[in-house]
């Protein structure tokens, strides 16, 4: 890990002032702001000790800034022995049970110990080439904290056809949501472009403009003590980031757990009690992928598989019967 001292020239934006400190002081590191973001979010940028972990904190002329620039790695993910929970497999696909935690993705601030690198290793050589590169298909996508299903290509043929179908909405995904209150009416559409949220980039929001069409279908399973919380059903007729928890949100019942979209609700309360307590300290968004349906690309077979909630959200649910 190498060290970079930067003193600001400019008043303004963290992320800002610093890739012109960097410019000016001739760096030959590659910090653009882009750069910079990440190694601000992922901890690497101190001043007078303190962690800065805000690219767009204010900053002022004369401040000494210390950056402590990691490694590069490797640019290709590699094969590691993580455990997977794998329902079926064929030469063509397979499909796993993601457990709550695992990143799909490798990216800054997770470069391994990810669904991709489990998957490398899983599948050996019976990866071929996807876009001329051995690498698992990743054909959509679930949030780290989110736990359920998934089908996964091994070759470009299943992907472009698994993708089509996403496309066409021949393959259908059904979740399983803990949110607070209890929706009315019992069942129903929301439907809603999806966008960067205009103030929180690190959030999706039902947007006016710019925003992606997204469709989500509802349908309440249980209601728990007097309405203080529900378990729904929601099946996508669209797959936008973060749909679930954006939609459920705008029609203010909140996925529980949710960190980013539940407002003062999704956090830690002391001494909260009885229901309310049981969701605020649920440590991820009470969310499950369990049901996927599709048609085999090789054998026009219509598969359809299902996943048991984890064992996290089958206790919050029987505390909450409780």
């Amino acid at each position: 890990m190498s060290s970079v001292s930067l003193t600001l020239g400019a008043d303004g934006r963290l992320d800002k002032v610093l890739a012109l400190a960097a410019q000016e002081q001739a760096s030959d590191q590659g910090l653009s702001r882009v750069r910079l973001q990440c190694l601000i979010k992922g901890g690497h940028v101190t001043c007078d000790g303190v962690v800065q972990n805000n690219p767009s904190a204010k900053a002022r002329i004369g401040q000494v800034y210390q950056l402590d620039i990691p490694p590069p790695v490797e640019a290709t993910p590699q094969p590691q022995n993580i455990p997977l929970a794998v329902l079926f497999e064929d030469e063509d696909l397979l499909v796993l049970d993601k457990p709550a935690g695992l990143v799909v993705h490798p990216a800054a601030g997770n470069y391994d110990g990810t669904l991709v690198n489990a998957l490398l290793f899983h599948c050996g050589a019976s990866l071929s080439g996807i876009g001329g590169t051995a690498r698992p298909g990743i054909v959509h996508r679930l949030d780290k904290d989110t736990s359920g299903l998934m089908v996964v290509a091994k070759n470009d043929f299943t992907h472009q056809a698994l993708t089509t179908q996403f496309s066409d909405r021949s393959l259908s995904r059904v979740y399983n949501a803990l949110v607070w209150g209890a929706p009315a009416p019992l069942s129903g559409e929301i439907e809603g472009a999806i966008g960067r949220h205009s103030r929180h980039r690190q959030k999706m929001a039902v947007v006016t403009r710019g925003g992606k069409e997204a469709l989500t279908r509802y349908k309440v399973l249980e209601i728990f003590e007097a309405g203080i919380t529900s378990l729904v059903e929601c099946r996508l007729a669209t797959g936008r980031t973060h749909q679930i928890r954006v939609h459920m949100a705008h029609i203010g019942h909140p996925v529980a757990g949710d960190p980013l979209y539940a407002g003062r609700r999704g956090r830690v309360a002391a001494g909260e009690k009885g229901s309310v307590g049981l969701l605020q300290a649920f440590p991820r968004q009470a969310l499950h992928a369990g049901e996927i349906s599709f048609i085999h690309p090789r054998t026009g077979k219509k598969n359809r598989f299902t996943s048991q909630y984890p064992a996290d959200m089958q206790a919050l649910i029987k505390a909450l019967k409780k």
